[in-house]
């Protein structure tokens, strides 16, 4: 395992969908940088400043000369919540942070939030910037206003951070491959996020998106590599069938993953193991990033990483038309 093959998605220590104490997010961190991982993903939208903080805080402990790869997010601004409950879920997060993100795509709400983080995280720049949930997966039919008004603005802001030596790359991070070609096609980035869309379970990237990414430079980052979970936990165990996309997965998928993972046995292979190390085999992919919500998840995720897999299984795969 390269030193950024394996990344850390600091959802869950911005208290992602329930509390994590402060002791627990800062020993989760020590871990993975004690495991070797050196790249780390945050968003101000994570716990409304929480995961940023977070990760700030205990970096400044662990990597003083700010060798770790850090990237982070702008295109939600965070508003003042006086009246908050902050006990309660909101925007899926649990947080003691008094505000709420909107989605703000303009150059003035970029640039602010770029300088927020930078304090936030304890950081004098970082590496890589991505526009946070640009695309009609988020947005519907408002995507096209807000494309346009991220271009005009918002995009210009992370060019000048780049040009200026701010940050190293820009790029998205999104859920959907429309908008990523799109994004190549009407600017000029280096990197992109994509949160579940290249996944053993799916591939769809591979017809245009991944060449498209080849032809210009552009890496790819895969978070989500579980498909929100039916790969992580799989679905020969019996029970309720695992989430896919953040829903109890269709009957088709579950027969999917039930191939996949019949194929990954007669292997000797854990399924998560499969599934996490797939997307690397892309030459355009440069890291995995799975949510790490313990240390016995980074542990865990180490271990998976660590794990042989032999040709024939990805072969055995493709035979059956899943890959």
């Amino acid at each position: 395992m390269g030193p950024q093959d394996l990344g850390f998605g600091a959802a869950s220590i911005g208290n992602l969908f329930r509390p994590m104490a402060d002791e627990d997010a800062r020993a989760v961190v020590h871990r993975a940088w004690q495991a070797g991982i050196r790249y780390y993903d945050t968003a101000p939208h994570y716990g409304f400043g929480l995961s940023e903080k977070r990760l700030g805080a205990a970096l400044s402990e662990l990597d003083p000369e700010g060798t770790a790869v850090l990237s982070t997010k702008v295109g939600r601004r965070l508003d003042p919540r006086p009246d908050a409950d902050l006990a309660s879920l909101r925007q899926a997060f649990v947080s003691p942070e008094p505000f709420e993100s909107v989605f703000d795509y303009s150059y003035d709400a970029v640039m602010r939030s770029y300088e927020e983080s930078l304090a936030r995280l304890q950081r004098a720049r970082i590496d890589i910037l991505y526009a946070h949930d640009i695309g009609a997966f988020a947005h519907g039919a408002d995507h096209p206003r807000l494309f346009a008004e991220f271009m005009e603005g918002g995009y210009r802001a992370m060019r000048e951070l780049r040009d200026a030596g701010d940050v190293s790359q820009i790029g998205i991070g999104v859920n959907e491959i429309a908008v990523c070609e799109e994004m190549i096609h009407a600017g000029d980035i280096d990197i992109i996020m994509l949160a579940g869309r290249y996944t053993l379970l799916e591939q769809e990237p591979a017809d245009s998106l991944l060449p498209l990414c080849a032809s210009k430079g552009v890496k790819l980052v895969v978070a989500g590599p579980y498909n929100s979970g039916i790969l992580a936990k799989g679905v020969r165990g019996g029970g309720t069938p695992p989430n896919f996309n953040y829903e109890p997965a269709p009957p088709a998928i579950v027969e999917r993953v039930g191939r996949i993972e019949d194929i990954c046995e007669a292997h000797g292979i854990p399924l998560i193991a499969a599934a996490l190390q797939f997307p690397l085999m892309h030459p355009q992919v440069s890291t995995v990033v799975p949510g790490m919500a313990s240390v016995g998840q980074v542990d865990a995720a180490i271990d998976l990483m660590a794990i042989a897999i032999p040709d024939a299984l990805w072969a055995d795969l493709a035979d059956q038309g899943l890959l």
